[in-house]
């Protein structure tokens, strides 16, 4: 929502007529100089949006105010035209009305369109949000990375890193949906306040690493018809996508990593398809790279890759992990019922990479039961598991 700079306004005004966090002001607003605002400058108030009403017989300006439950300065931040004294009827005003409703729809088929159209509705309301795009896929489409918090601990969440667990990237961006809520609503997310959270956080989350796979999965192969034929070889002659795991090159994303690449190589498919071929080098592919990239640049403190299905959380990667790492997992199981497993006999994974990189804290989480593409309607359920890991992975 934004409102313009009167004299004598301040950062922390604006922040006390709308009961929104200074910080949250002031970082949705990093072009301004907060100590030298100038009259007329446009400011952007994080967690609203407007409404127009049209002033009706018997109404005041008091009465308006108290109707919506805001002091009456919020009614001429917003309509820098209005007059205390008169206020005649017709008279179109914007209305400010707090945002206290998800954006977000976990619950369909959640695809490229969708979540980048989310993804701007968020921005719209919640701009202190950055949305730094990390790559492009092999199809040219933008990989969004998006990022919030101003703490020097540095977490980092993935999903849909194999396509036909894109239910992954509806969870991820809930969670995302319901933390700005809480954050711009000066809330708790199961008893826990999230402005600590994002004072002592920067959060970056790529909710969709594998956007061709995932709208391969959901929507069928591309119109392209050297693509798609390609694709329906690959797929054994089958125009039924919903077990590719591959990104559109018939790459395996997860198994793309320097971390012992060879051996996993070794047993798994030489050629493309749907799904476990590593490619014919490590980081091949675009989207490998530009996580690849990501990581580098940003040198996160923990990171979790969220994948279906199993209800387990893989923490380990060749005794390399820290001693930490065993604490934070044990949490994890705790407010999720997940059963903790130190390692398996897999390798060249993201968070197999990023331990033996960094010796810092990595996880593949498996979300909910069953064969993938795990159902929408599991989606309550499982969101409800990983609230907890959401939670306990930002403020442990």
């Amino acid at each position: 929502m934004e409102i313009f700079v009167r004299p004598g306004d301040s950062f922390w005004y604006y922040s006390q007529v709308f009961n929104v966090p200074f910080q949250l002001i002031l970082d949705s607003n990093r072009n301004l100089n907060a100590q030298a605002l100038m009259p007329n400058q446009p400011v952007q108030i994080p967690g609203y949006v407007t409404s127009p009403y049209t002033v009706q017989r018997g109404d005041t300006i008091w009465s308006i105010a108290q109707r919506i439950n805001m002091p009456m300065d919020a009614l001429f931040l917003l309509n820098p035209v209005l007059s205390p004294y008169v206020l005649q009827v017709g008279l179109r005003l914007l209305l400010p009305v707090r945002v206290t409703w998800r954006v977000v729809n976990g619950e369909q088929d959640y695809d490229y369109r969708t979540m980048v159209q989310d993804i701007r509705s968020l921005q719209a309301i919640y701009p202190f949000i950055f949305n730094d795009p990390i790559g492009n896929s092999v199809l040219e489409k933008e990989i969004p990375g998006l990022t919030i918090g101003n703490g020097q601990k540095r977490v980092h969440f993935n999903a849909s890193f194999h396509a036909n667990e894109w239910i992954t990237t509806p969870v991820v961006m809930t969670f995302f949906n319901d933390y700005l809520l809480s954050l711009t609503n000066n809330g708790a997310i199961r008893g826990i306040y999230t402005l600590p959270l994002y004072n002592q956080t920067n959060l970056n989350i790529v909710p969709m690493v594998n956007p061709d796979g995932v709208d391969l999965v959901l929507n069928g192969p591309p119109e392209d018809e050297s693509i798609r034929n390609k694709l329906i070889d690959w797929n054994s002659g089958s125009t039924d996508f919903s077990g590719w795991k591959a990104n559109i090159n018939g790459v395996d994303l997860n198994d793309q990593f320097p971390a012992e690449w060879e051996r996993e190589r070794e047993r798994n498919p030489k050629t493309p398809g749907p799904r476990d071929y590593g490619g014919e080098s490590p980081l091949s592919e675009p989207e490998s790279i530009a996580m690849a990239e990501l990581t580098i640049e940003r040198d996160f403190a923990r990171v979790l890759a969220f994948h279906t299905q199993g209800k387990v959380i893989y923490w380990g990667f060749m005794g390399l992990e820290p001693p930490e790492t065993e604490t934070l997992v044990n949490e994890f199981a705790r407010v999720s019922g997940y059963e903790p497993v130190q390692t398996i006999e897999s390798y060249a994974g993201y968070k197999d990479w990023f331990i033996q990189d960094w010796r810092r804290p990595g996880f593949t989480v498996e979300l909910g039961l069953g064969t993938n593409p795990l159902p929408i309607s599991q989606f309550g359920e499982i969101y409800e598991e990983a609230l907890g890991i959401f939670l306990s992975a930002l403020y442990m």
